[in-house]
């Protein structure tokens, strides 16, 4: 299942007409999509970004470009259908700027935008700042907190063959600070490349937002700061749709921010469809 491509490792499933490639949130890695590549009619391509999942270690973080290029050669030529989630919607943004030949449309899965904090209150940007830690100032995982954490993913993954299950669920717990590490230059780095790296291409884009937020605020802030917040997000979102001709935007109830994928996965497979049926 796993085949590496001058160090990145790639997973390919389908071979039908559209190519569809995954780019993950940090944190992620490309099996945690697979449960997508159900999808008939089109070629699917998981990977896993340099110094993540079981691709070759390079040092994090990275530069947007870097990311895109490695994208790049793992693709090879030809137009690719990009579904980017969170980080990866970010990367995929730049994919579109630096290779615009290279993509037929977007899927942007609860994306990240270059403007957040100048569009939200001064109150999220605390909130922010709260919710991000030194990965190399946090502690072991405990005995206890491994079995855990194995346990949540295992049921996370609950779909997933067995094999891959365990497998990525292990990964998971024993890497669960390489997220951390590669969205360390998310506001200082990357979101100023996307923001001064020239336009997109106006192909078909569809933007899904996480009707739930992200669970992980509730402890951080008051329920009205974090709603306010999340509708100032929506407007963002709403705002990248409304800059492509063939743009949409659309809200996923119930679903949160790191497993809307999993949590709403007929949702996003039927944007997905819709993309590409819009493309030809």
């Amino acid at each position: 299942m796993r085949t590496m491509v001058g160090g990145v490792a790639t997973y390919r499933f389908g071979d039908g007409g559209a190519r569809v490639l995954y780019l993950p949130g940090a944190g992620l890695v490309g099996l945690d999509f697979l449960n997508l590549t159900k999808l008939s009619g089109a070629a699917h391509l998981l990977y896993d970004r340099g110094g993540t999942g079981w691709s070759a270690p390079v040092p994090l973080p990275r530069s947007a470009a870097a990311v895109a290029s490695e994208l790049r050669q793992v693709a090879g030529d030809g137009e690719h259908f990009l579904v980017g989630h969170s980080m990866g919607a970010v990367y995929a943004r730049r994919f579109a700027q630096l290779f615009p030949e290279s993509v037929a449309g977007m899927l942007l899965l609860d994306p990240g935008h270059e403007d957040l904090f100048a569009h939200l209150p001064p109150e999220a940007a605390a909130l922010n700042d709260q919710m991000k830690p030194d990965p190399a100032q946090l502690p072991d995982l405990t005995a206890e907190q491994r079995a855990a954490a194995k346990e949540a993913w295992a049921k996370i993954l609950g779909s997933w063959p067995s094999s891959v299950r365990d497998e990525l669920a292990d990964h998971h717990v024993e890497h669960w600070r390489t997220g951390l590490l590669e969205a360390a230059n998310l506001e200082s780095e990357v979101y100023g490349e996307l923001r001064k790296g020239g336009p997109l291409p106006d192909v078909p884009v569809i933007v899904l937002s996480a009707g739930a937020g992200n669970p992980a605020w509730q402890g951080f802030g008051s329920p009205e700061l974090i709603q306010r917040a999340l509708d100032g997000i929506r407007e963002l979102h709403a705002g990248i749709a409304k800059s492509f001709t063939r743009g949409r935007h659309r809200v996923v109830e119930g679903a949160t921010h790191n497993f809307m994928h999993i949590e709403q996965p007929d949702t996003v497979r039927d944007a997905l469809c819709e993309l590409i049926a819009d493309a030809t």
